[in-house]
């Protein structure tokens, strides 16, 4: 047998094995694959609509990378590891900041053009984002009938029923909260606008993590990341609706919904009204 000189040149792709060829930039991300997904309803496609389109589907993307951190920091929660779930709340905190300014790529559309292809989105709409509904759900923002939304989606209605009935993000900050000796009493169900019996004692206990930032800095940590999610949440709502009404005035939503009426309802919403009514209530 030939014995063949370690100068001698390879052929092509053999350092990878028969039949293998190297990985590419293009190919570990499936770029071709991710071209092929904007699909305009237009006929002609109108020019704006791969805008509309490729704005959305990167909302998503990043949805599901949130969704990723956040099952994490449910995870450290729950193991008592406050420091690395708040490592894992910062890039959640940095890409809902990014969210909140790219949806403003949708105000160099000009209404007009909007209204080139919006009739075709009918009876589509942002209501049936599912994964937006599961943040929401994990932030503790929980309306019963958001899940009517998805009645008839089989896949997206079961992990969403989860979401609904695991606890929320706030709770199980309570309940590593209360492994350390803070008394935080929940009142169960309240009919919205009502008072809470037991919030006023609760705020007294969480008024400790910032009285004892020292003792208590990785929890006080999480719990500023905690408000950082929720403030970030209702930017990007208020961004939305500024948005939404620039292109389409007061016009009903695509899925029949009231628009920028039913939008502006939704602006006071709060994950984590505790945290954020402590703030009246520190001294000096």
């Amino acid at each position: 047998m030939t014995k063949t000189s370690d100068n001698a040149p390879k052929p092509a792709g053999s350092e990878y094995g028969a039949g293998h060829t190297p990985l590419t930039y293009n190919s570990y991300l499936m770029v071709e694959q991710l071209k092929k997904l904007q699909i305009c309803k237009s006929d002609p496609a109108h020019h704006d609509e791969p805008l509309f389109i490729i704005i959305h589907q990167t909302y998503e993307l990043w949805f599901k990378l949130i969704l990723h951190e956040l099952d994490t920091v449910v995870e450290l929660i729950n193991n008592d590891n406050p420091r690395k779930a708040t490592f894992y709340m910062r890039r959640v905190v940095q890409i809902l900041r990014v969210l909140v300014n790219q949806i403003h790529i949708l105000e160099t559309m000009s209404p007009k053009d909007f209204l080139g292809f919006r009739n075709l989105l009918n009876p589509a709409s942002g209501f049936q984002s599912s994964q937006f509904r599961e943040i929401e759900f994990m932030a503790g923002l929980r309306e019963p009938r958001m899940l009517q939304h998805f009645s008839r989606d089989t896949e997206a209605f079961e992990i969403l029923q989860k979401r609904f009935n695991d606890p929320s993000l706030g709770e199980l900050f309570y309940r590593a909260l209360e492994r350390k000796g803070f008394n935080l009493p929940r009142s169960g169900d309240i009919e919205p606008g009502a008072p809470d019996p037991n919030q006023e004692i609760r705020i007294n206990e969480l008024t400790k993590l910032y009285d004892e930032p020292d003792k208590y800095l990785d929890l006080h940590d999480l719990a500023e990341r905690l408000i950082d999610l929720d403030e970030l949440i209702m930017l990007w709502r208020t961004h939305h609706v500024t948005v939404v009404e620039r292109i389409i005035g007061f016009k009903q939503g695509t899925g029949g919904s009231e628009g920028v009426g039913y939008l502006r309802s939704t602006l006071t919403k709060k994950c984590f009204p505790d945290l954020w009514a402590l703030r009246t209530v520190l001294t000096a």
